[in-house]
């Protein structure tokens, strides 16, 4: 694992779980660490206590729901405000919803939060990270995208809502913008890859039913612990084996197949195009090269 010692590091989600202990590790490796958090009371004791925990005063927080476009647009530019280098980004963030809940842009919210969140912020700080490569971008999907489908006809799950289905969309949306990200950042310097964390004994899972709280108290005690499933986010993060590896889908440090739609290109492409219109960026550019004339993907 390297250094981060002059590194700046952005990573959400920041505040429990993975999230956290990763950012443990990150700051502890010398980063100058952003953290980002829901809420600024919890953001901000969770920053303490990571610099307590690793013994570096390098550590920031910033505030942001990610089910809301605007805060994800001030927070990039609270971000720019401070920072004129980004060396790695780690979209992190997450929940579920036991019932259908839209977002205040009128999303459907696991969509809005765990693809729609990476998929903007990425853009509104790609120029930076690009300006400051090498540098990597580090996405946290799910094995559940083995499990995920994209009906376009009803992307919003309007018909037919169910928590994992709308979790399961949402992460092979995670892993399909990888690996079109890759592909339109080829030649920059800039890498991008996305991880299964493991079963990991966290509170995302706090919203799902009621009635499954006991089952969901059971399985923790078969589940990795949050320090354990951090691994593979720091692993993509720091380590200098796949500094060059870029659109991969990684589980326990080791790249995988990911599942047959999400090496679909063309569907790749719709989505690419249809988060476009829903994040409200302006329509992308059709050249093949499109990295390499702008850093507006």
């Amino acid at each position: 694992m390297m250094n981060l010692t002059g590194k700046t590091v952005l990573l959400t989600g920041a505040t429990s779980g993975i999230g956290f202990e990763a950012s443990v590790e990150l700051a502890r490796r010398g980063a100058t660490l952003v953290m980002v958090g829901r809420t600024a009371a919890k953001t901000a004791s969770k920053a303490d206590e990571v610099r307590r925990r690793s013994g570096s005063s390098g550590v920031e927080f910033l505030v942001c729901d990610f089910a809301s476009q605007k805060q994800i647009r001030e927070l990039a530019n609270a971000f720019r405000s401070r920072h004129d280098s980004l060396h790695v980004l780690v979209n992190n963030a997450g929940t579920v919803f036991a019932k259908r809940t839209l977002s205040e842009d009128g999303i459907e919210a696991t969509l809005a939060v765990n693809h729609l969140g990476y998929f903007l912020l990425t853009h509104l700080l790609l120029d930076l990270l690009i300006k400051s490569a090498p540098s990597r971008i580090v996405n946290v999907a799910s094995t559940a995208h083995y499990r995920g489908t994209l009906d376009f006809e009803d992307l919003m799950l309007e018909h037919g809502y169910k928590i994992m289905r709308a979790y399961s969309r949402s992460k092979l949306a995670n892993v399909l913008f990888t690996r079109e990200l890759a592909r339109r950042l080829a030649g920059t310097g800039v890498t991008v890859n996305a991880l299964h964390p493991g079963a990991v004994a966290s509170n995302i899972w706090s919203g799902a039913p009621r009635w499954t709280h006991p089952l969901l108290a059971l399985a923790k005690r078969f589940m990795i612990s949050s320090a354990e499933g951090a691994k593979t986010i720091l692993y993509l993060a720091t380590s200098p084996d796949i500094s060059s590896q870029s659109g991969l889908y990684f589980e326990r440090n080791l790249p995988r197949d990911p599942s047959f739609l999400a090496k679909d290109e063309r569907l790749a492409k719709r989505l690419w195009d249809e988060s476009t219109q829903l994040v409200g960026l302006a329509p992308p550019a059709r050249k093949e090269s499109v990295a390499t004339s702008s850093p507006s993907l």
